[in-house]
């Protein structure tokens, strides 16, 4: 159908060439017939003409068009709005300045030069409304949230601050699995947020080559469908994207502040990030930190001596919540299970380490 019409179109844009032009090249070939006639006879040659040297051209502008219905049809409808906004509004001062131009008796610049700024404007216009989008929606949502709240406020005061803020999951957080547990608890409040670049992100580990990558990407899509169908917490999809901002970390930092919301994360270079850029950032590996039992120099407690540690005669063991206990003298009692007395505690940013000596030791000194 769509091939019929770019036939019908070409067919007529010939046949009004030739009735336009054609009597005038009659004239110069001393052909004198009728005015209507020469008329008649050049919309058919000037549409046969046009046709048979289009002909070859038209699969590839059928091609071209359904290419652009499909991309309309895929872009969100958000996209197009702002976008054709934009366009309308660059559209609107194109004109305006045109109107000046016009004016000016220079050739160049009243005729050639509108042509130009009506296209640069145009394509301004809906490059800043397509890709600012998101700041739109945003401040238009916190606009609708204000109004909302100065009704409420004759109800009963709100406090915004008590409102949870949206909680944005990044990959690593999601691939790591215990935000999940986090939600189960109920310690993580607001909406959880899952971007669809991170959904994108998380599909190419998933489909990767490489067996360990793919099993930690199917293991974030698991995590996914565990929040969103098992846990009491509101997940959403954000569809939006980014298309200037190239890295998926930069994205979510852009995110967050379009959204006000918190980024989630156990990466720790994002966290710097956030923290450098004012965007409000949870690591869970401060929360799994924070929460493991506090330890002090003088106590005791039972390990298991598993390896040899760094330094001479170091023996390694764990706890279960897999910090790392380093026993010195305990080269001697790899395997085996012994009490051992708390030296001291370091605290660095990969976490806790435990210093002990055997207990038996301690006796002896």
């Amino acid at each position: 159908m769509l091939k019929r019409i770019v036939q019908l179109f070409i067919v007529i844009t010939g046949g009004t060439i030739g009735y336009l032009y054609m009597p005038e090249l009659f004239s110069v070939m001393d052909v004198s017939w009728q005015g209507w006639i020469q008329s008649g006879v050049g919309a058919i040659v000037g549409a046969l003409i046009l046709f048979l040297l289009t002909f070859w051209v038209v699969d590839y502008i059928v091609d071209f068009l359904r290419w652009v219905e499909d991309t309309l049809v895929r872009a969100p409808v958000a996209d197009l709005l702002f976008g054709s906004l934009g366009l309308i509004v660059g559209l609107i001062i194109a004109y305006l300045v045109n109107n000046l131009l016009q004016d000016i008796e220079i050739k160049v610049v009243s005729q050639i030069l509108p042509i130009f700024i009506t296209f640069l404007l145009g394509y301004f216009g809906f490059q800043v409304g397509f890709k600012r989008k998101d700041e739109f929606l945003n401040l238009f949502a916190k606009k609708d949230k204000k109004g909302s709240d100065e009704d409420d406020l004759s109800e009963a005061p709100v406090d915004r601050s008590l409102i949870p803020k949206e909680k944005i999951l990044d990959t690593s957080v999601i691939i790591d699995g215990r935000i999940a547990d986090i939600c189960e608890t109920h310690f993580l409040e607001g909406t959880i947020v899952i971007p669809q670049f991170v959904l994108e992100e998380l599909q190419h580990i998933a489909d990767s080559s490489d067996g360990l990558k793919r099993n930690r990407g199917r293991r974030g899509l698991d995590i996914l469908n565990r929040l969103q169908k098992d846990l009491p917490v509101k997940v959403e999809i954000y569809d939006g994207d980014f298309e200037e901002v190239q890295e998926v970390d930069s994205k979510l930092v852009k995110l967050a502040k379009v959204m006000d919301g918190i980024v989630v994360t156990n990466d720790f270079n994002l966290n710097k990030v956030c923290e450098f850029q004012n965007v409000q950032v949870l690591n869970i590996n401060d929360l799994a930190n924070a929460v493991k039992p506090v330890v002090l120099p003088g106590e005791e407690m039972t390990i298991q001596v598993i390896k040899d540690g760094k330094e001479q005669k170091q023996g390694i063991g764990y706890l279960d919540d897999g910090t790392m206990i380093v026993v010195e003298e305990g080269k001697d009692y790899i395997g085996k299970t012994i009490e051992v007395v708390v030296t001291s505690v370091l605290q660095t940013s990969a976490g806790r380490m435990i210093f002990a000596r055997p207990k038996s030791l301690e006796k002896a000194l």
